[in-house]
């Protein structure tokens, strides 16, 4: 897997996947687009949820939506590195079991999500959930 990082002004820079796909990033606290940091916050919410969905899909729940609220909590000291990270699942659909929800977001916190296994060498990475009967 390979990258691209260019400078394309200011403090923005634009990124580029192996696949062609492309992000811009700003380092200014997010300004104009998301800063780096928050975009690790998107990338393990996105990691994540692929994961639950799949999961949740093949123990043939009857999900219709999942989304992930993220809140990073940083050091004070220079680098401002993350300390704990909360991911919170809201999950919508019919009859879905609290039990499989449960299953499917610590699989995937602890077996599966790539980008959770990197951070948690560092960082607490914490998560809960709820259900929404659609």
């Amino acid at each position: 897997m390979k990258a691209n990082v260019k400078w394309i002004g200011d403090e923005l820079f634009l990124g580029t996947s192996e696949s062609g796909h492309t992000v811009v990033l700003d380092a200014n606290a997010g300004n104009l687009a998301p800063s780096p940091l928050e975009n690790i916050l998107i990338s393990l919410g996105s990691c994540s949820s692929v994961d639950v969905v799949s999961i949740l899909k093949k123990s043939r729940q009857d999900i219709h939506g999942c989304q992930v609220d993220i809140v990073g909590k940083r050091v004070d000291t220079v680098p401002k590195l993350f300390s704990h990270i909360h991911l919170h699942f809201i999950i919508t659909g019919n009859d879905i079991k609290e039990q499989q929800v449960a299953r499917a977001v610590s699989l995937s916190a602890d077996k599966y999500c790539s980008v959770a296994l990197m951070l948690n060498k560092t960082v607490e990475i914490s998560h809960d959930f709820e259900i929404i009967a659609k």
